[in-house]
């Protein structure tokens, strides 16, 4: 069960993460408050109470019990009482809780857990347990079988392509005892983790096939108002679909009623289409002049990414003109040759060698690419034909 549970938890945290960096959890937070809005209040009171984290922590031998976020214990005993008085106190404590949103979590002595800052590939986000796994012998002194951990990423800068994790290492022969012990008084914990301020850290050491199996509290009123959200879509649906069906039935009728407008409209486009045929020549000796972005384009896409430009331009005459450095401009030549764009493309002045860069600057000249004059038009014949 463990190795399963290892297995899965780089795809839930993969998961999760995608999870929390989607719109979802903003809209349906939205979404939650805006029909939590329209319940009478005691349902709203009762809908808001969730899972309650209890801190549990050892200090001195004694046992001492709080709400997460609250510096005050609730209760604290000896650990020396037997099972039934520790469970006692313990019930007493949370007795004001609802037992399914009740949540345990040992605290650790900070002595206990190693922590390490860890840079990792930005790749091995979707499996920073597995990759921990394989650093424990490189970055601790124990081993895997050794210890029990847990990996949580940090919001710290890291180098580029890197991400920053924190390793959380505690040795199995010091947590086992521990919930050992806890079990035998029946106590069972939900996680294991660091003290932090007033509540807790949020990494988990407990080990995934000692968690408890717990149901989600109140399923049924969660299916419950499942299938009324289910349910409200598809009226919602069925409305929208009646709505639309109302403004195309709308629609027609307008449609119908323009039915003369819409032949003068026809009229008018035909018009438009022998205007058009009489100006196509010009758009065509337009479209076939080669603009300065697809020249710039194409240079872009032959030059290599070592060498830039520095300058360029181009006249009337289509005279291209452009200066820049490479690495090895002699080669620049060949580069450009079998352009669409670019014809006669030559080196203008001697390639010298820039003192601050080490590169070579050049500067080169070239034509721009003429297009192939028309042919005669449709129905006319070619010089030196008859017609038939």
């Amino acid at each position: 069960m463990s190795a399963a549970m290892q297995s899965l938890r780089p795809l839930l945290d993969g998961w999760r993460r995608g999870w929390r960096a989607s719109p979802l959890p903003a809209f349906f937070a939205w979404w939650g408050g805006e029909l939590a809005a329209l319940l009478p209040p005691r349902w709203r009171a009762a809908l808001a109470e969730g899972a309650g984290w209890h801190l549990l922590q050892q200090v001195d031998g004694d046992w001492r019990l709080r709400r997460a976020g609250q510096a005050e214990p609730l209760a604290h005993w000896s650990d020396s009482l037997d099972a039934t008085a520790q469970q006692a106190a313990l019930a007493a404590a949370w007795r004001d809780t609802d037992p399914e949103d009740r949540r345990l979590a040992l605290l650790l002595p900070a002595q206990l857990v190693l922590r390490r800052v860890l840079h990792l590939p930005l790749a091995a986000r979707g499996k920073l347990h597995q990759v921990a796994g394989y650093e424990m012998d490189r970055q601790t002194p124990f081993s895997t079988a050794q210890v029990y951990y847990a990996v949580r990423e940090l919001a710290q800068p890291a180098p580029a392509g890197r991400c920053a994790v924190e390793l959380l290492v505690v040795r199995r022969d010091a947590l086992d005892p521990l919930l050992a012990r806890l079990r035998a008084l029946g106590i069972a914990v939900d996680a294991v983790d660091l003290p932090q301020d007033a509540g807790r850290l949020g990494a988990d050491l407990l080990p995934p096939e000692q968690a408890p199996r717990r149901m989600r509290p109140r399923l049924r009123l969660n299916l419950a108002l499942a299938a009324a959200c289910v349910l409200l879509a598809f009226l919602a649906m069925g409305s929208w679909l009646h709505n639309r069906e109302r403004a195309l039935a709308r629609m027609q009728a307008q449609v119908d009623s323009m039915h003369g407008e819409a032949q003068q409209v026809v009229a008018l486009r035909k018009q438009l289409q022998d205007d058009v045929g009489a100006a196509g020549f010009l758009v065509r000796r337009k479209a076939q002049r080669a603009t300065v972005l697809g020249v710039l384009l194409d240079l872009t896409r032959r030059l290599p990414s070592s060498a830039w430009l520095e300058r360029f331009s181009i006249d009337d005459n289509g005279q291209i003109g452009f200066q820049g450095q490479s690495p090895q401009a002699a080669k620049l030549l060949d580069l450009l040759k079998g352009s669409p764009l670019i014809d006669n493309a030559n080196f203008q002045g001697s390639i010298q060698t820039d003192p601050t860069s080490g590169k070579e600057r050049f500067y080169m000249v070239a034509q721009l690419h003429k297009p192939a004059p028309e042919h005669a038009g449709a129905g006319q014949p070619a010089a030196g034909g008859s017609a038939p």
